[in-house]
């Protein structure tokens, strides 16, 4: 199973659109009970673990064999202005697209795809930075 974000970088702007591409592989039909797809953020850190689900899809097995797995499938929604992703010592505070598969054994698979969220309007030119992270766009000078 895979997903795919429509900005190679994985920076999205606050209040912008997110699109994102999903596909399952490696699983048969008969085996999934239930997909679901998510745009969420969780806090990691000292103290406890925060998650809020910011986009929700889920599909049973009728509509999963109605659409099949051989094609990939679209997500979209629009992103709030925050929380803005954060990357400190002691909290750090990361979005991502899950994807939980639901098996008809009782097993779950679950896959993330990690993206940024910065700041309404900060993209610009190469000039975003992602509070707290070690990798960092600056603006050339």
């Amino acid at each position: 199973m895979s997903v795919s974000l429509c900005r190679e970088d994985g920076i999205y702007e606050g209040g912008k659109e997110l699109s994102a591409t999903w596909r399952v592989s490696r699983v048969t039909l008969d085996s999934l009970s239930a997909i679901e797809i998510s745009v969420l953020w969780y806090s990691e850190g000292k103290g406890d673990t925060d998650l809020h689900v910011h986009h929700f899809e889920r599909y049973e097995e009728e509509q999963i064999r109605r659409f099949g797995l051989a094609d990939k499938h679209s997500l979209s929604c629009l992103l709030p202005a925050t929380p803005l992703s954060y990357h400190g010592r002691l909290i750090r505070l990361r979005w991502c697209v899950r994807m939980r598969l639901f098996l008809s054994d009782g097993r779950e698979i679950v896959a993330d795809q990690p993206f940024y969220l910065v700041a309404p309007q900060s993209i610009h030119k190469g000039s975003v930075i992602v509070v707290g992270d070690e990798r960092r766009s600056r603006p050339s000078q």
